[in-house]
């Protein structure tokens, strides 16, 4: 920091109101403010009447985003955020018998900011497009992990009555599929599917990995023999699941192309000709193997401090690549980092998947 901060305070956050306490030259103040706009601008006018410019005051927070931190920030006061892992052994200090409450943990931040000033990371203000291209990146996750459940209640219901369907593919959630099964949701209907009509339906979805006469031999099967109203039941159930899948297999599209126009723009105009390019982030990342989309879009958004500022240990703990290490007397032992962020940490593994495939030197090493 430019100026050394002489007024530290410490946030406990919460849904309907936030502990704050204050510590300066006259001790520490506790407050209590609601979390509203009222609030919480009550709370930062608070603050900035304890010192005369608001580069002198340091608050502790334990989450790095949110209203609370976005309305300090833009008042130019200095935001250090902590992992509650850690603020739990700072907590020990203050009370060896393990009691916790809103106020203690608010007295916790402050004291531990006053005087550990290194074991908290500041909060840098992101660029709007590094916001929005996190949110994007987030909504393609759970749109994943949505369609992931959907498409297993697929599989399951087709395993009651027509496994054979299972063996056309390995995602019974792609939109052919969802398309062939509503051609054909029975066995018996199946035995009256037509090559034509598969090979309609692969031709408007592209797929070629399959011809029509192939997915006719499959479906054409000898079926289960099931109890009654087994097959209509389970039909049923899918139906109401593929009017999902096919929604939730939109969007994922749409988040998609979303995902790659911010990157193209957080990458920057070409370089025209006779210039030098220079060289961005982005253009950087996607020249790695194994690099595609998806790790480019999560590293910018979960890390964006660590890559402009080019900490290399910093980005291995949050990918969690950088084991821990224990070591007491003559024992020695390294495990796997948990602390990290597992968006980054499943970014990482596929980035270094890929590229040990296609690439030779990665694959070397």
């Amino acid at each position: 920091m430019d100026t050394e901060p002489i007024v530290f305070a410490g946030i406990d956050w919460a849904s309907t109101e936030h502990q704050v306490c204050l510590i300066n030259t006259g001790g520490p103040q506790q407050r209590t403010f609601p979390h509203n706009a009222d609030g919480i601008g009550a709370m930062v006018d608070w603050l900035c009447r304890q010192a005369e410019r608001p580069e002198q005051i340091a608050v502790s927070i334990e989450t790095p985003h949110g209203p609370i931190v976005e309305a300090l920030m833009d008042r130019g006061i200095a935001v250090f955020a902590i992992n509650p892992k850690q603020l739990d052994r700072f907590r020990d200090r203050f009370s060896p018998a393990g009691a916790k409450d809103d106020r203690r943990d608010a007295l916790v931040l402050a004291s531990s900011l006053r005087t550990d000033r290194h074991c908290f990371r500041r909060v840098e203000a992101m660029e709007p497009i590094v916001v929005e291209l996190r949110e994007w990146s987030r909504m393609a996750d759970e749109l994943k992990q949505e369609r992931n459940r959907l498409t297993n209640r697929v599989r399951q219901q087709l395993w009651r009555y027509f496994p054979q369907f299972l063996d056309l593919t390995d995602d019974p959630g792609a939109d052919w599929v969802l398309a062939v099964w509503a051609k054909a949701p029975t066995p018996l209907q199946a035995t009256r599917l037509t090559e034509k009509k598969i090979a309609s339906i692969l031709a408007a979805h592209r797929i070629r990995r399959i011809t029509a006469a192939g997915a006719l031999a499959i479906l054409k099967r000898p079926a289960l023999i099931v109890a009654p109203g087994t097959a209509e039941a389970a039909q049923a159930h899918i139906a109401s699941v593929a009017e999902r899948l096919r929604l939730v297999n939109r969007q994922i599209k749409m988040v998609t192309r979303h995902i790659d126009a911010l990157v193209i723009q957080l990458a920057g105009p070409e370089s025209q000709p006779g210039q030098a390019a220079e060289q961005h982030d982005v253009t950087i990342l996607r020249s790695l193997p194994g690099v595609g989309l998806i790790v480019v879009a999560t590293l910018l958004a979960e890390a964006p401090q660590a890559i402009q500022t080019r900490d290399y240990h910093a980005l291995r703990s949050l990918t969690g690549v950088a084991p821990v290490t224990k070591r007491s007397g003559k024992s020695c032992h390294v495990e796997m980092r948990q602390a990290c962020s597992h968006r980054l940490r499943t970014a990482i593994y596929h980035w270094a998947r890929v590229a040990t495939q296609h690439d030779a030197g990665s694959r070397s090493r």
